[in-house]
């Protein structure tokens, strides 16, 4: 366990155990899908991504499912050390110079930052070191809250992940500093 200013941070074989259940979930939603998803993170940044996305959203849904099927029986412990990956994500992603690109309003944001999550490591990467990787009008809600509502079906509760920090848009005042 690592605590720093804010609070329990993920381990980095929390965050490694993550991106590997996400690129394995992604598998699931065939070759095309993968291929899109490798363009939208090599693509030039600002560039139009409506093709891209169309076939991305096509899978979204499988991925989705396999996500739930893989962590279906996962220990208490588990889903909350991925859940607590998956905030600290959307929290660094809670930039104004993301939202600018994304737009939308604070869920919208919120919502746009979960599809950057969800979209895997090569993409989540690609918008931290350029904003303008990310797209407009991409979201996905479901990813936000994942592994804190598979927490909450199996043990009743929702998981407290000790991190001090909010998964909430506007909330990194790093990311929001003038």
């Amino acid at each position: 366990m690592t605590v720093g200013e804010s609070g329990r941070v993920p381990a980095t074989a929390e965050v490694e155990r993550f991106w590997a259940l996400v690129e394995e979930a992604w598998a699931a939603a065939g070759e095309e899908v993968g291929r899109a998803r490798r363009a939208l993170a090599g693509r030039e940044p600002g560039s139009e991504a409506w093709d891209l996305l169309a076939v991305v959203d096509g899978g979204l849904k499988v991925f989705l499912g396999e996500l739930a099927g893989l962590g279906r029986g996962m220990p208490a412990e588990e889903l909350t050390a991925l859940d607590r990956v998956v905030e600290r994500k959307l929290f660094e992603v809670d930039r104004a110079d993301v939202q600018e690109v994304t737009d939308g309003s604070d869920d919208g944001f919120l919502y746009a930052r979960g599809f950057i999550v969800a979209m895997g490591r090569e993409f989540y990467e690609a918008v931290v070191r350029d904003p303008r990787m990310a797209v407009l009008d991409a979201e996905c809600e479901e990813m936000c809250y994942f592994f804190s509502r598979l927490h909450k079906e199996r043990f009743g509760s929702f998981p407290e992940t000790g991190s001090g920090i909010s998964r909430e848009s506007c909330s990194n005042p790093v990311g929001w500093a003038f």
